[in-house]
């Protein structure tokens, strides 16, 4: 047993980890997977970037000791980046021959990228690079499974018994690729099980048209909830 407080424990590890994801969300991410880890399941984050929030998730992986936490993201390098006509930047990956773009609807204006993204470049050589370092320093490698991808190769890697407790939501911002996103989870997802996302009810539409119309209208979730200024999260019920 742990007698730190895991609000401190949490804030202590990510305190120099690049990202944009608050406390109070890697709070809820704990609490959540923490509170399921009795269910069938692994967890799965889509977009982890540096690993702040999968640091709260994987707290939680090691504190209950029998799940892994299934990190998939493009972890782009450097070169994968490109500036669009107006100046802002979007990145194109390529998985396994298939040519995966994100940032492409919600580009990266200048300054943002300037400042959050080139000092990553400048200091690890690739953002998995810098993801394993902040696993590593936690030590949580042992509990994390970092997937170079995005869901639609991921969901074709695992076995077909495989299964989810608890999947967060944080890739591409649009409605065609969130609602994508919401269907591929859901063949994995059991009953009783929590769909979380990032961004959700903030300031991006396809995200919430996608929460709207997939999850709050569905019929197959409850305890539909905003649980922090852009976290959202709902009950899987079949």
């Amino acid at each position: 047993m742990i007698t730190q407080a895991i609000a401190t424990r949490i804030a202590d590890a990510v305190e120099h980890v690049p990202g944009w994801s608050p406390l109070d969300q890697l709070l809820s991410l704990f609490t959540l997977a923490y509170s399921s880890a009795d269910m069938q399941g692994d967890v799965l984050e889509l977009g982890s970037w540096c690993g702040r929030s999968a640091i709260a998730l994987g707290m939680a992986a090691q504190v209950t000791g029998h799940t892994k936490v299934h990190c998939v993201d493009l972890f782009p390098e450097k070169q994968d980046w490109y500036v669009n006509t107006d100046g802002t930047h979007s990145c194109v990956v390529n998985i396994n021959g298939r040519m995966v773009g994100a940032y492409g609807e919600q580009t990266v204006w200048a300054e943002p990228y300037e400042r959050d993204i080139e000092p990553v470049y400048e200091r690890y050589s690739g953002i998995l690079d810098a993801f394993n370092a902040s696993i590593a320093a936690c030590g949580l490698s042992d509990h994390i499974i970092p997937v170079k991808g995005d869901l639609t190769s991921f969901a074709a890697s695992v076995p077909p018994e495989f299964k989810l407790r608890m999947a967060f939501i944080d890739g591409d911002h649009s409605y065609e690729a969130v609602s994508k996103d919401i269907a591929i989870v859901e063949r994995f997802l059991v009953p009783g099980g929590w769909i979380c996302f990032d961004d959700a009810f903030s300031s991006y539409a396809g995200v919430d048209q996608a929460i709207t119309e997939w999850v709050i209208k569905s019929g197959h979730y409850q305890q539909c909830q905003q649980l922090t200024r852009k976290f959202f999260v709902a009950r899987y019920t079949g």
